[in-house]
């Protein structure tokens, strides 16, 4: 049986809901201001050309990750990608390659793997998101590499998926709840009576105090390490281009594919083997520095 101020509890957690999706209308016109201006402010280093056995990309590196940048740029020029294979490619997730070993790998050989030697530190910056074409540097797992170091030996290309807006809502209500949780045990049920019976008596005033509350609960959920709340820009790119906000904030991203987005669907569409290597080897051909 329910207790007695569990309508009031779900009123309010679908006042929350329903809050953030109106705003989401009043809001049209700041996200794309913003869309905008992050656009016209992004500082891109160089410009590469991936050429590869299906076709050629073309990408912009970013300036505010200066030693990724200069780690890959330096690698291209000296011809270290070129000739290597894509080893593994994930359709709905992204394509990797670039590793030495895959270089004339007989077919079938698990191969791409880690080279700890050429590993940096990270720069992790969240303006830079795993949208699809985020150009990025895999690393070994934390347990052997908590200070998640990039290895630049390789990089790899994301795809995702594209999702729709209430699906991205889903998912931080999913992610948020516990955290909610605790925010409504603090905020709420120490007033729940109060409101019971304002809720009969004072409309207006319950409704004050339910908007005060929301507020608090908003504030805490956003102040907690690991909520997720998706920008105005991952929430544009994600339901356009899509991409695959699981990693977000978790891989070094120093660049984005602008041309040739579909090499990178014809790539991770391969058939592949048990290792995730497509069967027919998809070669990088060269890259090439603007």
């Amino acid at each position: 049986m329910p207790r007695k101020g569990s309508h009031i509890f779900c009123v309010l957690q679908h006042n929350i809901y329903f809050y953030r999706q109106n705003k989401k209308v009043m809001k049209k016109t700041y996200f794309i201001l913003v869309l905008l201006l992050a656009i016209t402010t992004t500082a891109f280093a160089q410009t590469v050309i991936i050429t590869t056995s299906v076709g050629t990309m073309k990408a912009k590196l970013y300036s505010n990750t200066p030693n990724h940048v200069r780690t890959f740029v330096a690698r291209a020029k000296q011809g270290k990608f070129n000739g290597t294979l894509f080893t593994r490619v994930i359709p709905g997730f992204m394509i990797q390659g670039g590793s030495l070993d895959s270089r004339n790998a007989a077919p079938g050989a698990k191969v791409g793997f880690a080279d700890r030697s050429t590993e940096i530190m990270p720069e992790f910056r969240p303006e830079h998101f795993s949208k699809k074409g985020a150009l990025a540097a895999p690393r070994q797992n934390d347990d052997i590499n908590p200070k998640r170091k990039s290895d630049m030996s390789q990089f790899f290309i994301f795809e995702g998926k594209v999702y729709r807006s209430g699906e991205l809502d889903t998912l931080e209500l999913r992610a948020n709840q516990k955290i909610q949780r605790k925010a409504m045990e603090k905020f709420y049920n120490p007033v729940e009576n109060e409101l019971l019976a304002l809720r009969d008596t004072n409309k207006a005033e319950f409704n004050r105090r339910i908007r005060i509350i929301r507020e608090q609960v908003d504030s805490m959920v956003m102040a907690t390490p690991g909520h997720l709340k998706f920008t105005p820009e991952q929430r544009e790119a994600y339901t356009t281009v899509g991409g695959y906000h699981y990693l977000d904030g978790l891989y070094t991203i120093f660049g984005e594919v602008t041309e040739g987005l579909d090499i990178i669907d014809k790539i991770a569409n391969q058939p592949r083997d048990i290792y995730d290597r497509p069967k027919k080897d998809i070669r990088i051909i060269n890259i090439k520095i603007e």
